[in-house]
């Protein structure tokens, strides 16, 4: 399926709009950078993407996870910290965004990763540079089994993530998990993304779209089996 088939899709939503900033989150392999391209070439939205490439540590923290965590943690919210400081000096609320990351799931993967006095030093941090942190007007959690993570991880290919194993993404969808079940800081989707072809399909990506689009506070489930 080509790209063209999507950029169509461009014109269909022409005139509608979603919420001025969306966060898109979920585990590893899930599909998240992809919805956030995706939506962002629909509605021409500017994008707002983690760099993993860019953290130094990430290579050695899937070859000794133990040793490399802090470190690796503490860059990826030095990262995104920087980022939202940015946006602040502009004007966050002017332009409209995708992003691909949550800030409050620094903690979760912190929490998984880091012992108790790292996670504490950790947390010290994290607590001073979120204060004021923009909230999304909308939360998409796209959520899949670990062995459909696993397949999507070694499809793609990234020599980095080669190394990460079932027991760390189950860790990670346990973690996410306990987010999503108490997050009520902005409307929220949860979206069952097992079986649903985001970046190959555009029947799944317009249909998860219609459903975004009708979406204006509260939690929602989008379940593409039952729809």
């Amino acid at each position: 399926m080509t790209d063209d088939s999507f950029d169509n899709l461009h014109f269909d939503f022409e005139g509608r709009t979603l919420p001025r900033f969306v966060a898109v989150e979920g585990n590893i392999g899930v599909g998240k950078t992809t919805l956030a391209k995706r939506l962002a070439s629909t509605f021409s939205y500017q994008t707002l993407l983690e760099a993993a490439e860019e953290n130094p540590f990430l290579e050695r923290f899937y070859l000794d996870r133990k040793r490399n965590a802090l470190p690796t943690q503490l860059y990826f919210l030095f990262q995104r910290s920087q980022q939202f400081r940015e946006l602040r000096q502009g004007d966050m609320f002017s332009p409209l965004r995708i992003a691909d990351f949550l800030l409050n799931k620094d903690p979760l993967f912190a929490r998984v990763t880091l012992d108790d006095d790292e996670f504490n030093l950790y947390k010290k941090v994290y607590d001073q540079l979120i204060i004021d942190a923009p909230k999304p007007d909308l939360v998409v959690y796209l959520q899949a089994p670990v062995d459909t993570l696993m397949k999507r991880v070694r499809q793609r290919g990234i020599a980095a993530e080669q190394r990460i194993d079932l027991e760390y993404l189950q860790q990670l969808n346990e973690a996410y998990t306990q987010l999503f079940h108490y997050y009520n800081d902005t409307p929220l989707l949860i979206v069952n993304a097992a079986d649903i072809d985001l970046a190959n399909n555009p029947a799944h990506y317009r249909e998860l779209v219609e459903y975004m689009l009708t979406i204006r506070n509260g939690r929602h489930y989008y379940n593409p089996s039952t729809i």
